[in-house]
């Protein structure tokens, strides 16, 4: 029975302790397959999806310099992704849909964007305060702006992939708490809203995963 409705992200199994932050290290279950001297389909797969992306992001990051984050960038998608796919695996606990996970790679990103950009290149981050042709009397408004955009970034991250993670939990779960008292036509019904709505999850799972690798390359690009 549960306390409310929130408790099906509950990270907590025991009192005495607490597994299900393992599922974070599942994505090592993947990974050897990659390695075989025959390819899989899978493998191909993978391969395929990581190329399109290596082709994206080099757009983004215009500075050959830059280009040294591809295989961080890479690895994150790949972490990010597949802990968002096993989250829609039954009694696998999704990391991705807690603040304590979201937030923390955020943050950390964040922090070392801002301390490579204050550090190396702290002419260009006074510059992209001031966007070029702002006008005078508006300028101090402007610093204002954009500081409180960059200092907030880490958070709209976060809350996105982890917002955008729980919202279809808790869909499924209140459409499920409504079956037993349901006709059968109308169980056949649930169901089937069900499995499209896994089908939409899978979707958002990589999708999530995509925008938060991209956002996060924009700002590296930024301070550079």
């Amino acid at each position: 029975m549960m306390n409310n409705l929130f408790s099906i992200f509950d990270p907590t199994t025991s009192e005495m302790y607490s597994l299900n932050w393992l599922s974070s290290l599942y994505i090592l279950l993947f990974i050897p397959s990659l390695y075989w001297f025959i390819p899989s389909r899978y493998s191909f797969f993978f391969l395929n999806l990581l190329n399109y992306l290596i082709s994206e992001f080099k757009m983004l990051l215009n500075l050959k310099s830059n280009l040294m984050n591809l295989l961080f960038l890479m690895s994150m998608f790949i972490f990010i992704m597949l802990n968002n796919f096993l989250g829609m695996f039954s009694y696998i606990f999704t990391s991705t849909a807690h603040l304590t996970f979201s937030l923390t790679l955020s943050l950390t990103l964040w922090f070392a964007f801002m301390l490579y950009g204050w550090i190396i290149n702290t002419n260009h981050m006074f510059m992209h305060l001031v966007p070029e042709g702002t006008p005078s009397a508006l300028m101090v408004f402007m610093v204002l702006i954009e500081t409180i955009s960059n200092l907030i970034r880490s958070g709209t991250l976060a809350v996105r992939l982890s917002a955008n993670m729980i919202a279809g939990h808790l869909l499924m779960t209140l459409i499920s708490s409504t079956g037993p008292s349901l006709s059968v036509f109308l169980l056949l019904m649930m169901l089937l809203s069900q499995t499209l709505l896994i089908v939409l999850e899978l979707s958002v799972s990589i999708i999530q995963a995509y925008v938060f690798t991209v956002l996060s390359t924009l700002y590296s690009a930024e301070t550079s």
